[in-house]
Protein backbone atom coordinates (compact mmCIF):
# COMPACT_ATOMS: atom_id res chain seq x y z
CA UNK A 1 0.00 0.00 0.00
CA UNK A 2 1.44 3.39 -0.90
CA UNK A 3 1.88 6.20 1.92
CA UNK A 4 -0.60 8.12 2.44
CA UNK A 5 0.06 11.57 1.10
CA UNK A 6 1.92 14.52 2.75
CA UNK A 7 -0.05 17.87 3.36
CA UNK A 8 1.79 19.79 0.08
CA UNK A 9 0.05 17.01 -2.40
CA UNK A 10 -2.98 17.33 -0.23
CA UNK A 11 -3.22 21.24 -0.72
CA UNK A 12 -2.36 20.31 -4.11
CA UNK A 13 -4.65 17.70 -4.98
CA UNK A 14 -7.34 20.17 -3.65
CA UNK A 15 -6.57 22.92 -5.83
CA UNK A 16 -6.11 20.82 -8.89
CA UNK A 17 -9.83 19.52 -7.89
CA UNK A 18 -11.60 23.04 -7.29
CA UNK A 19 -9.73 24.53 -10.56
CA UNK A 20 -11.28 22.31 -12.72
CA UNK A 21 -14.54 21.91 -11.02
CA UNK A 22 -14.47 26.01 -11.99
CA UNK A 23 -13.56 25.76 -15.20
CA UNK A 24 -15.87 22.90 -16.24
CA UNK A 25 -19.05 24.52 -14.53
CA UNK A 26 -22.12 25.95 -16.56
CA UNK A 27 -22.34 29.70 -16.17
CA UNK A 28 -26.05 30.60 -16.56
CA UNK A 29 -27.41 29.31 -19.58
CA UNK A 30 -23.51 29.25 -21.29
CA UNK A 31 -21.03 26.69 -20.66
CA UNK A 32 -17.77 27.54 -20.56
CA UNK A 33 -16.87 27.86 -16.91
CA UNK A 34 -16.30 30.86 -14.36
CA UNK A 35 -13.37 33.17 -14.37
CA UNK A 36 -11.49 33.46 -10.44
CA UNK A 37 -12.96 37.04 -10.41
CA UNK A 38 -16.67 35.47 -10.75
CA UNK A 39 -15.66 32.47 -8.48
CA UNK A 40 -14.95 34.43 -5.38
CA UNK A 41 -17.52 37.41 -6.36
CA UNK A 42 -19.23 37.85 -2.50
CA UNK A 43 -17.02 35.48 -0.69
CA UNK A 44 -14.62 36.11 1.79
CA UNK A 45 -11.57 35.14 -0.06
CA UNK A 46 -10.04 37.04 -2.94
CA UNK A 47 -9.22 36.07 -6.67
CA UNK A 48 -5.93 36.07 -4.97
CA UNK A 49 -6.30 33.84 -2.08
CA UNK A 50 -8.32 31.78 -4.52
CA UNK A 51 -5.52 31.80 -7.39
CA UNK A 52 -3.14 30.05 -4.40
CA UNK A 53 -5.82 27.50 -3.31
CA UNK A 54 -5.82 26.34 -6.99
CA UNK A 55 -2.27 26.31 -7.08
CA UNK A 56 -1.60 24.35 -3.99
CA UNK A 57 -0.31 27.20 -1.57
CA UNK A 58 -3.37 27.75 0.35
CA UNK A 59 -6.21 26.04 1.53
CA UNK A 60 -9.28 27.67 2.88
CA UNK A 61 -9.68 28.78 6.65
CA UNK A 62 -13.37 28.61 6.65
CA UNK A 63 -15.15 26.00 5.92
CA UNK A 64 -18.17 27.79 5.00
CA UNK A 65 -16.28 29.38 1.93
CA UNK A 66 -15.42 26.45 0.80
CA UNK A 67 -19.38 25.06 0.94
CA UNK A 68 -20.04 28.58 -0.96
CA UNK A 69 -18.04 28.25 -3.71
CA UNK A 70 -19.07 24.60 -4.03
CA UNK A 71 -22.57 25.67 -4.34
CA UNK A 72 -21.54 28.00 -7.20
CA UNK A 73 -20.12 25.16 -8.62
CA UNK A 74 -22.97 23.20 -9.07
CA UNK A 75 -21.56 20.32 -7.16
CA UNK A 76 -24.34 18.94 -5.16
CA UNK A 77 -23.53 15.76 -4.11
CA UNK A 78 -22.79 15.33 -0.65
CA UNK A 79 -19.87 12.57 -0.75
CA UNK A 80 -17.92 14.37 -3.42
CA UNK A 81 -18.54 17.87 -0.84
CA UNK A 82 -17.38 15.95 2.05
CA UNK A 83 -14.20 14.35 0.85
CA UNK A 84 -13.01 17.64 -0.56
CA UNK A 85 -14.00 19.51 3.46
CA UNK A 86 -11.68 16.68 4.40
CA UNK A 87 -9.31 17.01 2.08
CA UNK A 88 -9.34 20.99 3.29
CA UNK A 89 -9.40 19.80 6.84
CA UNK A 90 -6.30 17.56 6.67
CA UNK A 91 -4.04 19.76 4.32
CA UNK A 92 -4.23 22.23 6.61
CA UNK A 93 -2.73 20.44 9.66
CA UNK A 94 1.58 21.08 10.15
CA UNK A 95 3.42 18.25 8.55
CA UNK A 96 7.97 17.72 9.29
CA UNK A 97 8.42 20.82 6.70
CA UNK A 98 7.10 23.34 8.41
CA UNK A 99 9.81 24.34 10.97
CA UNK A 100 11.55 24.19 8.41
CA UNK A 101 9.73 26.72 5.58
CA UNK A 102 11.43 29.74 6.64
CA UNK A 103 15.26 28.15 5.50
CA UNK A 104 14.09 28.07 2.14
CA UNK A 105 13.21 30.88 -0.79
CA UNK A 106 9.67 31.07 -2.18
CA UNK A 107 8.47 28.29 -4.17
CA UNK A 108 10.58 25.59 -2.66
CA UNK A 109 8.80 24.29 0.12
CA UNK A 110 6.33 23.58 -2.13
CA UNK A 111 8.36 21.70 -4.41
CA UNK A 112 10.29 19.77 -1.46
CA UNK A 113 6.86 18.88 -0.24
CA UNK A 114 6.07 16.83 -3.12
CA UNK A 115 9.57 15.32 -3.16
CA UNK A 116 8.05 12.06 -1.68
CA UNK A 117 5.00 11.74 -3.48
CA UNK A 118 7.14 11.31 -6.59
CA UNK A 119 8.04 8.40 -8.33
CA UNK A 120 10.81 9.48 -10.18
CA UNK A 121 13.05 12.77 -10.47
CA UNK A 122 15.31 14.14 -12.93
CA UNK A 123 17.92 16.37 -11.73
CA UNK A 124 20.72 18.86 -13.44
CA UNK A 125 23.40 20.24 -11.19
CA UNK A 126 26.33 21.67 -13.34
CA UNK A 127 28.31 23.47 -10.44
CA UNK A 128 27.64 21.30 -7.21
CA UNK A 129 26.68 17.79 -6.34
CA UNK A 130 23.10 17.39 -6.03
CA UNK A 131 21.14 17.77 -2.32
CA UNK A 132 19.55 14.63 -2.41
CA UNK A 133 23.18 12.66 -3.33
CA UNK A 134 25.31 14.89 -1.01
CA UNK A 135 27.07 14.54 2.16
CA UNK A 136 26.26 15.70 5.40
CA UNK A 137 29.80 17.12 5.53
CA UNK A 138 29.75 18.57 2.34
CA UNK A 139 26.53 19.79 2.69
CA UNK A 140 27.86 21.99 5.80
CA UNK A 141 30.80 23.01 3.53
CA UNK A 142 28.42 24.44 1.14
CA UNK A 143 26.95 26.40 3.47
CA UNK A 144 29.86 27.58 5.27
CA UNK A 145 31.57 28.59 1.84
CA UNK A 146 28.53 31.07 1.54
CA UNK A 147 28.50 31.90 5.20
CA UNK A 148 30.46 35.58 4.44
CA UNK A 149 28.09 36.55 1.60
CA UNK A 150 24.71 35.28 3.07
CA UNK A 151 25.63 36.26 6.32
CA UNK A 152 24.22 32.84 7.47
CA UNK A 153 24.30 32.15 11.16
CA UNK A 154 25.45 28.56 12.55
CA UNK A 155 21.94 27.89 13.35
CA UNK A 156 20.24 28.84 9.60
CA UNK A 157 23.36 26.72 8.64
CA UNK A 158 22.86 23.46 10.93
CA UNK A 159 19.13 23.39 10.05
CA UNK A 160 19.60 23.71 6.64
CA UNK A 161 21.45 20.72 6.44
CA UNK A 162 19.10 18.69 8.98
CA UNK A 163 16.74 19.26 6.13
CA UNK A 164 19.26 18.39 3.28
CA UNK A 165 19.39 15.11 4.95
CA UNK A 166 15.60 14.63 5.94
CA UNK A 167 14.58 15.17 2.43
CA UNK A 168 17.34 11.70 1.23
CA UNK A 169 14.37 9.77 3.20
CA UNK A 170 12.92 9.69 -0.61
CA UNK A 171 15.81 7.38 -1.37
CA UNK A 172 15.62 4.85 1.43
CA UNK A 173 11.47 5.01 2.04
CA UNK A 174 9.36 1.89 1.48
CA UNK A 175 8.49 3.01 -1.91
CA UNK A 176 11.49 5.15 -3.07
CA UNK A 177 11.99 7.71 -5.60
CA UNK A 178 13.58 6.58 -9.18
CA UNK A 179 16.73 9.28 -9.42
CA UNK A 180 18.29 10.16 -12.48
CA UNK A 181 20.92 12.98 -11.98
CA UNK A 182 23.37 14.51 -14.09
CA UNK A 183 26.44 16.42 -12.61
CA UNK A 184 28.87 18.74 -14.59
CA UNK A 185 32.01 17.79 -14.31
CA UNK A 186 32.82 21.43 -12.29
CA UNK A 187 30.49 19.76 -9.92
CA UNK A 188 32.75 17.11 -9.00
CA UNK A 189 36.44 19.13 -9.67
CA UNK A 190 35.33 22.00 -7.16
CA UNK A 191 36.78 22.05 -4.13
CA UNK A 192 34.36 21.97 -1.38
CA UNK A 193 35.77 21.94 2.09
CA UNK A 194 38.99 20.15 2.02
CA UNK A 195 40.24 16.86 0.25
CA UNK A 196 38.76 14.92 3.35
CA UNK A 197 35.16 15.85 2.35
CA UNK A 198 35.45 15.60 -1.61
CA UNK A 199 36.91 11.74 -0.72
CA UNK A 200 33.83 10.98 0.78
CA UNK A 201 31.66 12.70 -1.49
CA UNK A 202 33.17 10.95 -4.45
CA UNK A 203 32.38 7.49 -1.96
CA UNK A 204 29.59 7.83 -1.29
CA UNK A 205 28.29 9.23 -5.96
CA UNK A 206 29.85 5.83 -6.16
CA UNK A 207 27.71 3.93 -3.68
CA UNK A 208 24.65 5.38 -4.49
CA UNK A 209 25.69 4.66 -7.92
CA UNK A 210 24.74 1.34 -7.71
CA UNK A 211 21.60 1.30 -6.55
CA UNK A 212 19.21 0.23 -8.83
CA UNK A 213 16.48 2.93 -8.57
CA UNK A 214 19.65 5.25 -8.89
CA UNK A 215 21.03 6.85 -12.28
CA UNK A 216 23.76 8.93 -11.72
CA UNK A 217 25.90 10.47 -15.39
CA UNK A 218 28.69 12.86 -15.35
CA UNK A 219 28.01 15.75 -18.33
CA UNK A 220 32.22 16.59 -18.95
CA UNK A 221 33.81 19.82 -19.97
CA UNK A 222 33.80 20.03 -23.71
CA UNK A 223 30.73 17.84 -24.51
CA UNK A 224 28.44 19.26 -26.51
CA UNK A 225 25.07 20.07 -24.95
CA UNK A 226 24.55 21.68 -21.40
CA UNK A 227 22.39 24.31 -19.54
CA UNK A 228 23.51 26.93 -17.25
CA UNK A 229 20.96 26.45 -14.42
CA UNK A 230 19.87 23.43 -11.87
CA UNK A 231 16.72 22.19 -12.23
CA UNK A 232 14.92 19.50 -11.82
CA UNK A 233 11.62 17.45 -12.90
CA UNK A 234 9.27 15.33 -10.88
CA UNK A 235 7.04 12.90 -12.02
CA UNK A 236 3.95 11.37 -10.00
CA UNK A 237 2.54 8.94 -12.94
CA UNK A 238 -1.19 9.55 -12.89
CA UNK A 239 -1.56 11.13 -9.53
CA UNK A 240 -0.52 14.63 -9.95
CA UNK A 241 0.82 16.23 -13.10
CA UNK A 242 4.62 16.48 -13.56
CA UNK A 243 6.62 19.46 -12.16
CA UNK A 244 9.68 21.35 -12.85
CA UNK A 245 11.27 23.12 -10.62
CA UNK A 246 14.36 25.71 -11.60
CA UNK A 247 17.31 27.61 -10.15
CA UNK A 248 18.08 31.00 -11.18
CA UNK A 249 21.59 32.99 -10.41
CA UNK A 250 19.56 35.60 -7.95
CA UNK A 251 19.30 32.25 -5.59
CA UNK A 252 15.33 32.60 -5.88
CA UNK A 253 13.28 29.47 -7.51
CA UNK A 254 10.47 29.23 -9.72
CA UNK A 255 8.45 25.99 -10.52
CA UNK A 256 5.33 25.09 -12.72
CA UNK A 257 3.53 22.20 -14.03
CA UNK A 258 2.67 23.65 -16.94
CA UNK A 259 2.88 20.91 -20.23
CA UNK A 260 4.83 23.33 -22.01
CA UNK A 261 7.88 24.11 -19.59
CA UNK A 262 7.93 20.73 -18.51
CA UNK A 263 8.13 19.60 -21.87
CA UNK A 264 10.71 21.98 -22.58
CA UNK A 265 13.39 20.51 -19.57
CA UNK A 266 12.59 17.09 -20.42
CA UNK A 267 13.89 17.93 -23.98
CA UNK A 268 16.72 19.33 -22.23
CA UNK A 269 17.36 16.99 -19.68
CA UNK A 270 17.42 14.26 -22.65
CA UNK A 271 19.45 16.07 -24.93
CA UNK A 272 22.36 16.54 -21.58
CA UNK A 273 21.60 12.62 -20.93
CA UNK A 274 22.66 11.55 -24.69
CA UNK A 275 25.82 14.25 -24.20
CA UNK A 276 26.73 12.37 -20.84
CA UNK A 277 28.90 9.67 -19.99
CA UNK A 278 27.70 6.36 -19.94
CA UNK A 279 26.12 5.87 -15.95
CA UNK A 280 28.51 2.93 -16.11
CA UNK A 281 31.44 4.62 -16.52
CA UNK A 282 30.48 6.75 -13.09
CA UNK A 283 32.55 4.76 -10.93
CA UNK A 284 35.89 4.95 -12.70
CA UNK A 285 35.31 8.51 -13.84
CA UNK A 286 34.75 9.52 -9.38
CA UNK A 287 37.70 6.83 -8.81
CA UNK A 288 40.19 8.69 -10.93
CA UNK A 289 38.95 12.69 -9.40
CA UNK A 290 39.70 10.82 -6.11
CA UNK A 291 43.08 9.85 -7.16
CA UNK A 292 43.69 13.49 -8.32
CA UNK A 293 43.11 14.98 -4.68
Amino acid sequence: MAAKRGRTAQRLELGLQLRQLRENCGLGDRSGGLTRRQAAQGLRISEASLQRIEAGALNFRNVGDLRKLLDRYGVTDETVIESLISLNRESSNQDWLTQYRGLMPAGMPGFVGLEPEARAMKAYHPTVVYGLLQTERYARATHEMHKPIEEYTTEFIRSSVELRMKRQEVLTQEYPVKLHVILGEAALRYLVGDADVMREQYERLGQLSGWDHITIQVLPFRRSYRSTNDFALLDFGNALPPRVQTDSAWGSVSTSDKPREVDRFSRRFDAMTASALPPEDTPEFLHRLEREL
